[in-house]
């Protein structure tokens, strides 16, 4: 049984617009819904490479050498703390900017 789209896909050739099959379409709306379904894991791979990111270059921070001193070492170790705890947030991974912490100054 064919169905009857509203807005049926096509592509064009030099001989005009040729109009999906059912098989293309369906193989085509297969395909939008593994991406939509992907949507999750591309935005956590995202977050975490910010994330990592973000590690890498507070890294400093805890080196015995640092010239900080053991107060901001302590607020920078809770920073660092929370951007690891990131995957386990409430909202991952549709973070929202206040979601992120907050890097000591």
């Amino acid at each position: 049984m064919s169905m009857t789209r509203e807005n049926p896909r096509h592509r064009m050739t030099s001989y005009g617009r040729v109009y999906f099959t059912e098989e293309e379409e369906l193989a085509r709306d297969a395909e939008e819904q593994a991406w939509a379904d992907g949507a999750n894991d591309r935005l956590a791979a995202e977050h975490r490479a910010t994330r990592n990111q973000l590690l890498a270059d507070s890294d400093w921070t805890q080196f015995n050498d640092s010239p900080m001193i053991n107060d901001n070492k302590v607020l920078w170790a809770s920073y660092r703390s929370s951007l690891r705890s990131l995957p386990e947030h409430d909202n991952w991974p549709n973070l929202a900017d206040e979601d992120w912490p907050t890097k000591p100054s």
